[in-house]
């Protein structure tokens, strides 16, 4: 091989080496641009916030009073569920609404008559309570029309974690 054989081959190699290079500066500078944007964005809140989940709330169900809105007029409703505090502070809950109903109403269940929790309903740290026909409940006053296979919403406020929006599901009457 000649000397200028080979000073083209290295001309062509430096070429290549050139020409990729020249090909990746829009991508990276893209990338970091990219990046900057997206570092802005969340120092500036756009982000959002990260919590920690503190309740959850499982088995949600309204059970209809009755089969026909007819037969159903100002009868209240139940409302039944499990409520699970995943923190080691123990929490109340203190109230519940709901745009299905003109209030909602804490119950205990006390010897064979239901009575308004006056001070809430506590949920142990680390711990669960079921809200059921047979325990403590909410009570829908004045229900709108429930329908089997709808949803309604539940407002919970608790003392520590806020409010929790929780969807719960319209069943047949007799069914939890």
């Amino acid at each position: 091989m000649t000397a200028t054989a080979t000073t083209a081959a290295m001309e062509a190699a430096r070429s290549r080496a050139a020409d990729l290079a020249r090909a990746a500066v829009a991508p990276l500078a893209c990338s970091v641009l990219l990046v900057v944007l997206l570092a802005a964005w969340v120092v500036s809140g756009g982000g959002g916030e990260f919590s920690r989940v503190r309740i959850q709330v499982t088995q949600a169900a309204v059970p209809m009073v009755a089969y026909t809105t007819s037969s159903a007029a100002g009868k209240n409703a139940a409302a039944y569920l499990t409520i699970r505090n995943l923190t080691q502070v123990a929490d109340v809950l203190v109230s519940a609404s709901s745009p299905a109903a003109a209030r909602v109403v804490l119950t205990r269940a006390v010897t064979q008559r239901p009575a308004a929790a006056a001070g809430g309903l506590a949920i142990p740290a680390d711990g669960s309570i079921s809200l059921s026909p047979f325990s403590a409940d909410l009570v829908l006053i004045r229900p709108r029309a429930l329908v089997s296979g709808k949803t309604v919403l539940l407002r919970l406020r608790f003392r520590h974690a806020g409010v929790v929006t929780v969807t719960a599901s319209v069943t047949p009457p007799g069914t939890p």
